[in-house]
């Protein structure tokens, strides 16, 4: 999936590349409207995620030039104006989403998938599996070998990450940007003690273990061929 972000806040845009970059998605990044405009119009896009203010043309006119293209890619709108008019003349202009700055990355993620989702015109799954362990993601329950396993909402978004890419060692960073929302520290062991948790509930008394540590790289799930 290919997405065109246009930021010119440096620092934010740098950020959002590289979490949805590490998140599997192709990733340009426009610092300007006219870039964008540019770019948007130039090769096909699943998703363009537009800035309000930039430089050069602003978002709703970065907009306007990509609808009158004819193009019908969806377009998420981030912004640091939240008044309600602003929001209805985004939705109003072609846009399929819209979100206010400052926002946790996890939301924006969630917003990005469903968007390209929407374009794709199919679904997730609801359920994943690994080996004998089900995670239903609507009712947000976690269930091995027919047992119910208790998880807080972190260990269950840890859990969900590592089940949707089984079998790819993911490093810390990534688990950190996406579950904490945060730039890895390498001096903090939260991701650590999270994953070792996690594997006390999922692992312990259960036949295969799922979850491993690939020193110096990261940690993976994955259940025997």
């Amino acid at each position: 999936m290919k997405i065109l972000l246009v930021e010119d806040e440096i620092k934010t845009g740098d950020y959002l590349k590289q979490g949805l970059t590490e998140a599997g998605f192709i990733v340009d990044l426009a610092r300007d409207g006219w870039e964008g405009l540019e770019l948007a119009r130039a090769q096909p896009y699943d998703l363009l995620v537009l800035d309000v203010m930039l430089p050069g043309l602003d978002g709703w006119q970065v907009l306007d030039g990509v609808r009158r293209a004819g193009l019908d890619t969806p377009v998420l709108f981030l912004t640091a104006r939240d008044a309600v008019e602003d929001r209805v003349k985004g939705l109003e202009r072609g846009a399929d989403d819209y979100l206010v700055k400052p926002f946790a990355f996890a939301e924006l993620l969630a917003r990005v998938r469903s968007l390209t989702r929407r374009g794709r015109g199919t679904l997730d799954p609801t359920l994943l599996h690994a080996a004998d362990l089900e995670l239903d993601l609507l009712r947000r329950r976690a269930v091995r070998a027919g047992q119910r396993i208790e998880l807080t909402a972190k260990e269950f978004a840890l859990l969900e990450l590592l089940m949707r890419r089984q079998g790819e060692v993911l490093p810390r960073s990534l688990i950190a940007s996406q579950v904490w929302d945060m730039n890895f520290d390498s001096d903090t062991n939260v991701i650590d003690v999270a994953v070792r948790r996690l594997r006390g509930k999922i692992d312990d008394g259960f036949e295969p273990k799922l979850i491993h540590t690939v020193r110096g790289m990261g940690y993976v799930l994955e259940a025997p061929a």
